[in-house]
């Protein structure tokens, strides 16, 4: 038993070593570029940049593989490889790894960081001393990735040791809700979680998280929240929250949007401080609503050969703005076909941020083939889905009758027929008894 029991805790300890190094193997080398301003050649609004392709080997410990092992790409210059320590291993998610041959390929830039002390009063109390800490006299890089099909997006900041190209992840913030779509009315969660270096100096001097809204070159403070005092911004906006105790304990800094409102499409950005450090992700939130349809008249009335209905179809209650209107018919052969276009009014926004929009359609019964009539469907193409309204068309007074109404008035003659039979037959018997009585009398 002695002997199995050692064997077994052997087998463990083989097979934590292998998960180990199969997860440490697994870190994808990603192709970057090194984004950078220009020096020397300042003056306009935005500065100019350079970029140069970088590579970033990822390891999750110092151990995990040696710089020697690793051949940069022969188009890389080596002053441009780097060799990134990430043991929360947030920079080995598969979606930045694609399969080989994929078209899709994750996003990548790098650039050296100027740490510095932020004067927001939700973030000033991180660096109330006013002291630069000796930690900082470093070379700090921040890098910013995203997944394939939209899937995450990181922001790091990272210190490398002056002059060398090893650098040590200390905060990383991340989001798996790149793009959201929600529907009116509903909550809405946008994800972002982060995590710091416990090694670090850093880690243990508070943090602060913050959310603002960006829409169209306006935007607005959506929620601050400073994790040193336990303190929410003033400015917070009704129905915004976050998950406080998650926040302190597991880095969760999501943000909740209690119901989703027209006005909340936009871009998020969540942002995390810490001291003379920050790092924010991007999330795009876009509340899509289809349109409700109504048909007026309806039901349509009777129509003659000839004549000319004017056909009304009301689209409302929906978002985004873009919308196609169409009609079809359906007639008797049971095949739908698509009308001409009738005419489009503008769009009008309710108070709710909402959008209406109606289509007019003249049917001519003289020009249009529409038989004895059939189904007529107004439709509505929209991001949040197709919809239709329906309403059915009657067209009488045509020459030749079809064959079902022929066989409808066959049936009303043979029934006349017999009750006409019936009443004769009744008039009949009554007098032959009366003549039958004056006999007898």
């Amino acid at each position: 038993m002695t002997e199995l029991s050692t064997i077994y805790k052997l087998s463990l300890v083989a097979a934590a070593c292998f998960f180990h190094a199969c997860s440490s193997s697994s870190c994808p080398a990603l192709d970057c570029w090194f984004v950078q301003e220009k020096v020397g050649r300042g003056g306009g609004l935005t500065p100019p940049t350079s970029q140069e392709k970088s590579l970033l080997y990822i390891r999750t410990d110092t151990n995990s593989h040696s710089a020697e092992s690793q051949e940069p790409l022969s188009d890389t210059s080596p002053d441009r490889v780097y060799f990134i320590t990430d043991p929360a291993a947030t920079l080995c998610h598969h979606s930045l790894s694609p399969p080989k041959g994929s078209i899709e390929k994750p996003q990548c830039e790098i650039s050296p960081f100027l740490q510095q002390p932020s004067n927001l009063k939700w973030v000033a109390p991180l660096t109330v001393s006013g002291f630069s800490p000796l930690y900082l006299q470093a070379d700090w890089f921040s890098a910013a990735l995203r997944g394939v099909d939209k899937e995450l997006a990181i922001s790091t900041v990272m210190r490398a040791p002056t002059a060398t190209k090893e650098p040590n992840v200390i905060l990383s913030v991340t989001s798996k809700t790149v793009s959201v779509q929600s529907r009116l009315g509903k909550p809405v969660l946008l994800d972002c979680g982060f995590w710091v270096d416990p090694s670090s100096p850093l880690s243990g001097s508070g943090f602060a998280v913050e959310w603002r809204y960006q829409f169209r070159g306006k935007g607005r403070l959506v929620l601050a929240y400073d994790g040193k005092t336990d303190r929410l911004a003033d400015t917070q906006e009704k129905g915004a929250t976050l998950d406080i105790e998650g926040l302190h304990k597991k880095g969760n800094a999501s943000l909740i949007l209690q119901e989703a409102k027209v006005r909340h499409s936009g871009t998020y950005i969540c942002t995390v401080y810490l001291p003379y450090l920050l790092a924010q992700v991007a999330v795009e939130l876009e509340i899509v609503e289809p349109p409700s349809l109504s048909i007026h008249p309806s039901p349509l009335p009777l129509a003659a050969p000839g004549q000319t209905l004017n056909v009304h179809c009301q689209a409302s209650g929906f978002a985004p703005l873009s919308m196609e209107l169409s009609w079809e018919f359906k007639g008797a052969d049971g095949k739908a076909r698509p009308l001409e276009s009738g005419s489009v009014t503008g769009h009008r926004e309710a108070w709710d941020g909402t959008y209406s929009q109606s289509t007019w359609l003249a049917l001519d019964t003289s020009k249009m083939d529409l038989g004895t009539g059939g189904e007529l469907t107004c439709v509505a193409v929209h991001p949040g889905g197709t919809r239709r309204a329906r309403t059915s068309l009657s067209i009488i007074g045509l020459t030749s009758p079809s064959i079902e109404d022929s066989m409808a008035m066959v049936g009303v003659a043979l029934v006349l027929y017999g009750l006409i039979k019936f009443v004769f037959w009744t008039f009949t018997s009554s007098g032959e008894a009366e003549k039958l009585d004056k006999k007898e009398k």
